[in-house]
């Protein structure tokens, strides 16, 4: 069983928002093959789904970015998934809208959600994918920046980001995660 979280904030107001488009990438999947994501016990948005033999989940906590963790753990015990076979998808600050990056452990890099679930799971040994949102070019405190919409001139970065992002989680239904890393990260 393999389970796909992507994070953001719950509501409507936060959809657009840079700090979720992880929430995205999971409704770009849930769209391709058709599933419906619904509320549960575990503080989010899920559905549990067969894909090519394998069951797999897609989530979307509704905790609040910096208490992912909460909705993680928790569905990750109640399913015995094994970190390794666990995807987070996230923003992040230090890559360009466009790109994406996918590493298989790490620390938080200073991301509050990926903190939690570090803290929460307690192993950095899990998979990630990144999306670039870039930094602020203002002074503009980065709790109100990612807490934004993407501009009219990042739009195309971000569409073109969510679609990759969507691929990179489909290929890893479908191969180890150290090629899909290669693909992608090329």
């Amino acid at each position: 069983m393999k389970c796909i979280v992507g994070l953001g904030n719950p509501g409507k107001k936060y959809y657009q928002t840079r700090h979720n488009i992880g929430f995205r990438v999971i409704d770009e999947l849930a769209s391709r093959y058709g599933w419906t994501l619904k509320k549960d016990k575990f503080s989010g948005k899920s559905t549990v789904e067969a894909h090519d033999g394998e069951k797999v989940i897609l989530l979307k906590p509704q905790t609040f970015m910096n208490l992912s963790g909460e909705s993680v753990r928790p569905l990750m015990d109640f399913y015995h998934i094994d970190p390794d076979n666990v995807l987070v998808i996230y923003d992040d600050l230090d890559l360009p809208p466009g790109k994406i990056r996918l590493r298989q452990k790490g620390g938080h890099g200073g991301h509050n959600g990926i903190r939690s679930i570090i803290d929460h799971v307690g192993t950095k040994e899990f998979n990630r994918l990144r999306i670039g949102i870039g930094r602020p070019e203002t002074a503009m405190p980065v709790v109100d920046y990612v807490l934004r919409s993407f501009s009219k001139e990042q739009q195309e970065d971000v569409a073109s980001s969510i679609e990759k992002s969507a691929d990179a989680c489909e290929t890893w239904l479908q191969r180890p995660f150290a090629e899909v890393m290669n693909e992608f990260n090329s």
